[in-house]
């Protein structure tokens, strides 16, 4: 059974920086990636960032340039620079059984969605 452990989020104001943490907790871990989605009310979730099991990396438009994933094992981080009041939403790390050009899909998520963790970008 996967379980993932977030952590990080809060408040911040636009144009500065957050961290997330993720720790996988499975024992085939190395053979899983590792993906960031986030939601906002009324919209579907929106994969942004995600490594895979030979730690390569995919990142959403939206995200890219300001937003880096890292992994190691079975933990990953998700740095969070110049953050804009859109990036606001409700921030999710699942574990995934896709390779690095589908990992941003929900589909390949391998159990259910955590509670999250909330971002808040003010002006």
């Amino acid at each position: 059974q996967v379980h993932i452990q977030e952590s990080g989020g809060g408040s911040v104001q636009a144009g500065g920086n957050l961290s997330l943490s993720c720790t996988l907790s499975v024992e085939t871990y190395l053979s899983y990636g590792m993906a960031w989605f986030r939601q906002t009310p009324g919209k579907e979730r929106e994969g942004i960032a995600c490594v895979d099991s030979a730690y390569r990396t995919n990142y959403a438009d939206s995200v890219k340039g300001r937003f880096t994933i890292s992994r190691t094992g079975s933990k990953n981080t998700l740095e969070m620079t110049s953050l804009q009041l859109e990036d606001t939403a409700m921030y999710y790390c699942v574990a995934s059984n896709y390779g690095v050009d589908y990992c941003l899909e929900p589909g390949g998520r391998i159990g259910s969605w955590g509670q999250g963790t909330q971002v808040t970008v003010s002006s």
